[in-house]
C-alpha cells in the first residue's frame, strides 16, 4: 500500500523507527509494542474511509493485527484519503466511536512571528534535567480526559522514543527557555527531505506571549538548516488557534486528514 497522505506518512515516520509497520495490501498494520496504549501508534491504515459492512469487519481486523481488551483497551482507524471523507460511518459513531478530522499544514519556508519572544532562547534538549521538563510540560498540558497517573506512563515512553530518534540523529526535540526553566517544547524528526513537527505544547503560565510562535518559528529554522529539509509538516485539530498560529508563520493547509477512533473511556 503506497501511502498519499501527507499527514499519515509523516505519521508513520515514527513505528518505522521501533515499530512495526506491515502491508496487507488494501491496509497497513501500524504497531508500536513498546507503548501499547499509544492509539495513534497501535492502529490500522485503510486505502478508503469505511463502508457498509465495515464496521464488523474493521474491529474483526484491528483484534487480529493489534488486540482486544484486555491487552488493548481502544480502537483506531484511519484512512489514506486527503478530503476529509467519513464514508459510511455511522454505525462507528453509535457504538462509540468518535471522528478524527486534522489539517494537515505544510511549508517550504517560514515566516518570522509577528511579535517574537526574545526573553526566550530556543534549543535542541541536550540533558536529563531537559528531558524531564519537556515530559512534565506534555503532561501538565494534557487533554482533560486523561488523569495524570495515566497519561505519564505514556508520555514518558514516546519522550524515550523521541530521544533514542535524536540521538541517531533523525531530529530534535526542542524548548523554549527562560534561563534555565522549559516553557515550552515540540520536536521535529525527519524522513528524508522532509520534516514532520510533533506536539507544540506551552506551559499554561507562558501562554498569550508568542512563545509557540517563536518556538515553531526558530525550531523549524534550526531543523531546516541543519537536516537540510525542504518541506515540514504539522497537523491541527481543524478550525483551532493552533492552526491559525501556525498559518501565520506560512504553513498553509495541504488536506484534512480522517480517521475514527474509541478510547477506553467512550460509551459503548
Amino acid at each position: 500500500m503506497d501511502v498519499k497522505s501527507l499527514g499519515y506518512k509523516t505519521d508513520l515516520i515514527f513505528p518505522a523507527f521501533d515499530g512495526e509497520i506491515v502491508d496487507r495490501g488494501d491496509y497497513l498494520v501500524v504497531r508500536t509494542p513498546s507503548n501499547p496504549d499509544f492509539y495513534w501508534g497501535n492502529f490500522l491504515l485503510f486505502e478508503n474511509p469505511p463502508a457498509g459492512g465495515d464496521y464488523a469487519r474493521w474491529k474483526g481486523l484491528f483484534a487480529r493485527e493489534i488486540g482486544i481488551p484486555p491487552q488493548t483497551e481502544h480502537l483506531t482507524f484511519g484512512w489514506d484519503t486527503v478530503g476529509g471523507e467519513t464514508g459510511e460511518d455511522e454505525e462507528f459513531l453509535v457504538n462509540g466511536f468518535r471522528r478524527a478530522r486534522s489539517t494537515v499544514l505544510a511549508a517550504r519556508a517560514l515566516r518570522p512571528p509577528a511579535h517574537p519572544a526574545a526573553e526566550v532562547t530556543v534549543r535542541p534538549l541536550v540533558s536529563d534535567t531537559d528531558w524531564a521538563q519537556a515530559v512534565q510540560n506534555q503532561v501538565d498540558t494534557r487533554e482533560p480526559e486523561f488523569t495524570e497517573s495515566e497519561y505519564r506512563g505514556f508520555r514518558a515512553r514516546a519522550m524515550d522514543r523521541y530521544r533514542r530518534m535524536a540521538a541517531c540523529g533523525l531530529g530534535d526535540w526542542f524548548g523554549a527557555f527562560r534561563g534555565r526553566t522549559l516553557a515550552a517544547d515540540l520536536g521535529i524528526f525527519r524522513d528524508g527531505k522532509i520534516g514532520r513537527c510533533q506536539s507544540v505544547q506551552t506551559r499554561p503560565e507562558h501562554r498569550r506571549r508568542g512563545y509557540a510562535g517563536t518556538l515553531v518559528y526558530e525550531a523549524s529554522r534550526y531543523a531546516m538548516d541543519r537536516y537540510g529539509l525542504e518541506t515540514l509538516v504539522i497537523v491541527a485539530e481543524t478550525d483551532s488557534d493552533a492552526g491559525r498560529l501556525y498559518r501565520s508563520l506560512d504553513f498553509a493547509a495541504t488536506e484534512f486528514q480522517s480517521g475514527l477512533e474509541k478510547w477506553k473511556f467512550d460509551a459503548v
